[in-house]
C-alpha cells in the first residue's frame, strides 16, 4: 500500500435478525460507518461469533471469514435468475455464521455502474451481448467496483487479516494491495441456472472467476 487511507470509525451498531425465504434465519450486528471514502452508505454484518474471531486473529490466530458482497436489489431481493447473486449472498451468511465474520454489503450495484444503468445493460444482454460487453457499450467499465471502502471498514473492526469468501480474483488483488493480508481465498459454489448460464459463463472466461462449469455440449 502505498499511503495509509483515510480512517474510517464505526457509526452505528445494532442486532438484526435476518430470514431468508428457504427458512434459514440468524441474527446480524450490523455495523455503518463515519469517514468511508466514496460517501456512500456501506455496511458490515458480524456474523456467527465474530467478536472472538476477530480478538483471535488480532492475536495470532485465524483469520474472520469475510465476503465483500456488492449490492444487487434485482437477485438479493426480488430473487432474479439473471445472476447468481442472491443464492451467494444466503451461502455466504450460513458459511460466516459456522466460522465467525463479516459480510460487506457495499453499494455498488452492477458491478459499480448504478441500478439505472445495470438494467440499461440488461436490455443489451437481451439483445445478444455478455454483461462485460454491455457494461463497455454504455461507455462504462467491465467492472467499476472499488474496495477501498471495504478495507476502511475492516480497519475500523480490527481486521486485518482475512480468509476472503470469493471467486473473483480482483477482490483479493484490491484487498492485499490496499493493505489487507488475504490468508485463504474460500470459493463459493456455483449456483447454476438456465436463466444465469451465459452470465456465468461470462465471469469465468471474462473476469477470470474460479467456477467449475459444466461443459456445455451442442
Amino acid at each position: 500500500m502505498d499511503e495509509a487511507l483515510p480512517v474510517a470509525t464505526v457509526r452505528t451498531q445494532v442486532t438484526v435478525p435476518l430470514r431468508f425465504p428457504d427458512g434459514y434465519a440468524t441474527t446480524a450486528r450490523v455495523f455503518s460507518f463515519h469517514g468511508l471514502v466514496d460517501g456512500r452508505e456501506h455496511l458490515a454484518l458480524g456474523l456467527g461469533d465474530w467478536a472472538s474471531t476477530v480478538d483471535g486473529q488480532a492475536a495470532g490466530g485465524p483469520p474472520p471469514l469475510v465476503r465483500p458482497h456488492s449490492e444487487c436489489l434485482t437477485g438479493d431481493v426480488f430473487g432474479s435468475q439473471r445472476c447468481d447473486c442472491g443464492p451467494q449472498l444466503r451461502e455466504a451468511v450460513e458459511r460466516i455464521v459456522d466460522t465467525g465474520g463479516f459480510l460487506l454489503y457495499l453499494r455498488q450495484e452492477g458491478r459499480g455502474i448504478g441500478l439505472y444503468a445495470k438494467l440499461d445493460a440488461y436490455a443489451l444482454q437481451d439483445a445478444g451481448l455478455d454483461t462485460y460487453e454491455a457494461n463497455l457499450a454504455l461507455g462504462r467499465g467491465a467492472d467499476e467496483r472499488n474496495y477501498t471502502a471495504a478495507v476502511q471498514m475492516l480497519a475500523a473492526l480490527g481486521v486485518s487479516r482475512v480468509a476472503l469468501l470469493s471467486n473473483n480474483p480482483d477482490k483479493a488483488a484490491q484487498l492485499e494491495r490496499l493493505g489487507v493480508t488475504v490468508t485463504d481465498r474460500v470459493s463459493t459454489a456455483v449456483h447454476l441456472s438456465p436463466a444465469n448460464a451465459g452470465y456465468l459463463a461470462a465471469k469465468a472466461s471474462r473476469g477470470d472467476h474460479a467456477l467449475d462449469l459444466p461443459l456445455v455440449h451442442d
